[in-house]
């Protein structure tokens, strides 16, 4: 491998499953519904030779995380998912005791297929149960119901040592009280890994459209501090401090594929939709595909990959992605690596500024980490850092 100032951070694979029973009213993810049967043959023969490309363009790692992203994974069968992982292992070799993630939405439908992941090599999945009340289920957008998700979350602890699943908070009308009764269950049914995302309206999404006409309200920004302030507070009492903004695990717990990105390491993106981040001439590769499933397809069989973005970044723009990335994790980031990748340190009056609003923090072996106060401001944050 070329040297990197984050050469040891490890080498993951994100593949993206884009197909969804539904559309979720509040997802801006690349994902589609198709009526018709999806072709998975002629899918994971494209997933091979887009695996074979990203090889050739990152020789010589040793994947230690694959990630089952979507979309909709657990709509592919397990052969497919184990095909998929085949090619992955014969193009770069997975690392014995590698994490394998794929998520899973926790329908009943879906939960029988958890022994075939499991058999094909899945050791973690994670499940998109997002609401504990079939009301609030229903507002989602989602097709399961909360006993339905509660059903999901013991078959996979009953097929996978490692679980996680997401919920989303300051729904409309979401009290704290109710929050906390909620989450309080989640945190009984969880095993070491929590995902709490706070609702939040994207652009392009159907929910936009009925925050714009006025039939959709949720709670202002006073309220939604308010029930980040609480998630925080019962997670760390309960033994799930958060580890990242919106992740919380019981120490060593932690998604090791995520840690990848927010520590600045390299992976592959594989299929449509999917980003890469490779170490290659002494740079970093930043590279995306086709969105478009079925046109991602097509350029996949006629040229061998779907990229229709590619990049050489600059020191500049690595060391700020490291920021962006970096500074999401509460153990923060070293100077020393932003000042390999910029070629300059950081200013140093503006970290004794930030540091004295209370924003950062000095931590052990001269780290700089985002305190709780500055967490809810976290890109005014690092706007400042790399200004």
């Amino acid at each position: 491998m070329i040297d990197h100032p984050t050469r040891d951070a490890a080498f993951g694979v994100y593949v993206h499953w884009p197909f969804c029973l539904s559309k979720c009213p509040y997802c801006d993810f690349n994902s589609h519904v198709r009526r018709e049967a999806v072709d998975e043959a002629r899918f994971v023969a494209a997933y091979r030779r887009e695996i074979a490309h990203w090889a050739a363009l990152a020789p010589g790692r040793a994947v230690s995380s694959v990630f089952f992203g979507g979309g909709t994974p657990s709509l592919m069968t397990p052969s497919t998912v184990g095909a998929i992982l085949g090619a992955i292992d014969a193009a770069w070799g997975i690392e014995e005791g590698a994490e394998i993630t794929l998520e899973a939405n926790p329908t009943s439908v879906e939960a029988e297929r958890f022994a075939g992941y499991r058999a094909a090599g899945v050791n973690r999945v994670s499940l998109g149960v997002q609401a504990l009340n079939d009301a609030d289920l229903r507002r989602l957008g989602r097709t399961h119901s909360a006993a339905e998700a509660l059903a999901a979350v013991r078959v996979a602890a009953a097929h996978f040592e490692r679980f996680s699943f997401d919920l989303i908070y300051a729904r409309p009308g979401q009290t704290p009280a109710a929050w906390a009764a909620e989450l309080e269950e989640a945190i009984g049914r969880a095993a070491e890994h929590l995902s709490l995302y706070q609702l939040t309206i994207e652009p392009g999404t159907w929910f936009e459209r009925l925050q714009r006409a006025g039939t959709l309200v949720v709670p202002d920004e006073d309220a939604a501090r308010a029930l980040y302030d609480l998630t925080q507070e019962i997670c760390e009492a309960r033994g799930l401090p958060s580890y990242e903004i919106s992740n919380h695990a019981r120490p060593g717990a932690e998604s090791r594929h995520n840690l990848i990105y927010w520590r600045y390491g390299e992976y592959a993106g594989i299929g449509p939709g999917a980003h890469g981040r490779v170490v290659a001439e002494d740079s970093r590769i930043a590279a995306a595909t086709e969105k478009h499933p079925e046109t991602w397809l097509g350029l996949v069989e006629s040229r061998g990959h779907g990229i229709v973005e590619r990049e050489m970044l600059t020191p500049e723009e690595q060391a700020d992605e490291f920021l962006l990335m970096g500074l999401r994790l509460r153990e923060g980031v070293d100077p020393a690596r932003y000042t390999a990748l910029a070629g300059r340190p950081l200013d140093e009056s503006r970290v004794a500024s930030l540091v004295g609003d209370g924003l950062i923090a000095r931590r052990v072996g001269s780290r700089l980490a985002v305190t709780p106060a500055g967490f809810p401001v976290l890109d005014a944050v690092v706007a400042d850092l790399a200004a």
